[in-house]
């Protein structure tokens, strides 16, 4: 007998996670989180519905995909699910870490778990703030990986002097210690092609200094001394940057990821060695 086209079969979740990814994953609830009425916006001509979710703190409402969403696992802990990819009931908040930690403290956070999960047991570990910014950060680093090995980005300073000079550059970014030296060159360079006008720079003519060391964003990229990262595609830049926002959004604007002018003071890198 031929299924309709909308049944799906359940996967048994596994009883080990990966934190973040949503693997793993479950609740007793069904996966009923309530939308906000969104706005509409304009594609090919085509309304196109914006979901959107209540943070359960501040009780605005914005796209799902600027929140994060929390969820539960097998055994009752809630998790970060930054994806919005577990199965189940999810919760969804919008404020930063000092704000979510605040609101821990007070037992505001454990009323609002309670009505989100209508009363299910919720047990909070109390490193959940940093297993957030954990899982953002993973997001972001594996979004540059997957457009690392999609060719829509540049490493090497040279390279990125060329296309920035060129016009090429859409988003620049800055290891949390490339030299300071090194970040005026090619922000210079940006400023020459113009990309520091698109939407998507700074605003301060300046590439994005990230809370990232050159040791990781090599890892992450899979390529040898990463110092210095240019988007020359402006989707994928779009798609990096969103990611940053949204980890720069909870770890707040004075946790390290900010324009150039924010890099160490004390970084005696040479960035001429890139790869």
């Amino acid at each position: 007998m031929r299924k309709p086209p909308n049944e799906t079969l359940a996967k048994e979740s596994p009883s080990r996670l990966r934190e973040g990814s949503g693997e793993g994953l479950s609740s007793p609830c069904p996966d009923d989180d309530t939308p906000s009425p969104g706005p509409s916006r304009k594609r090919e001509g085509r309304d196109e519905h914006v979901p959107e979710r209540t943070c359960i703190l501040s009780r605005d409402a914005a796209p799902r995909e600027a929140l994060i969403r929390l969820a539960l696992s097998p055994d009752g802990e809630l998790l970060p699910d930054v994806r919005a990819k577990a199965p189940g009931r999810g919760a969804w908040i919008g404020v930063d870490r000092a704000t979510l930690e605040e609101a821990r403290a007070k037992g505001r956070l454990r009323g609002a778990l309670a009505r989100a999960f209508k009363g299910a047991t919720v047990r909070v570990p109390d490193d959940l703030g940093a297993r957030i910014e954990t899982a953002l950060r993973q997001a972001a680093l594996d979004r540059l990986g997957l457009e690392a090995r999609s060719g829509t980005l540049l490493t090497g300073s040279e390279k990125i002097d060329v296309a920035c000079r060129k016009g090429e550059v859409h988003l620049l970014l800055h290891a949390a210690d490339a030299s300071d030296d090194g970040n005026r060159k090619l922000d210079q360079a940006w400023r020459v092609g113009g990309g520091p006008s698109t939407s998507l720079a700074t605003g301060e003519g300046q590439g994005l200094v990230i809370p990232a060391e050159r040791a990781i964003l090599s890892l992450a990229l899979g390529r040898q001394n990463v110092v210095h990262i240019a988007l020359i595609d402006r989707g994928a830049a779009a798609r990096v940057r969103h990611a940053l926002d949204r980890w720069r959004a909870f770890i707040g604007p004075d946790s390290g990821l900010g324009a150039a002018s924010a890099a160490v003071a004390d970084a005696s890198a040479v960035d001429g060695n890139e790869g």
